[in-house]
């Protein structure tokens, strides 16, 4: 079970580090805004900021849970463990903010928030109970 939990919060990495590259450097390629995150190309400046932002909040989630696996596949067990067990922990929790703040995208049914709630919070949720 270690295995498919330490499998499972690179899953999870991965899924964030995905949406650094959308929110942080790619966010203005209306690919990415309109398509992607439904936010239309006039929007784009204000919102700009606010998603430069969240997207290293997501690096830094990938980056720790990759840490932490890496500490883990190391020898060093238990701090390897705490940051999967927090990082993912972070990770599901928002989720399912993404999940409940969504409304529009709750009514569809494939929604970006719905898709994106999912994406991040399955993973994470593996990980999690692979580790109980």
């Amino acid at each position: 079970m270690i295995l498919i939990a330490q499998l499972a919060a690179l899953v999870a990495a991965v899924v964030h580090l995905l949406a650094f590259a959308w929110e942080s450097i790619l966010f203005r390629r209306p690919s990415i805004h309109r398509d992607l995150f439904r936010v239309p190309t006039a929007d784009v400046p204000p919102v700009r900021m606010w998603a430069f932002n969240v997207g290293f909040y997501n690096l830094f989630l990938g980056s720790g849970a990759i840490t932490g696996v890496i500490l883990w596949w190391t020898g060093h067990e238990t701090p390897g463990r705490t940051l999967v067990v927090y990082t993912c922990t972070f990770m599901f929790l928002a989720g399912i903010a993404l999940f409940v703040s969504d409304r529009m995208a709750m009514s569809r049914p494939r929604g970006a928030g719905v898709v994106g709630a999912l994406c991040q919070s399955v993973p994470s949720l593996v990980a999690l109970v692979a580790l109980a």
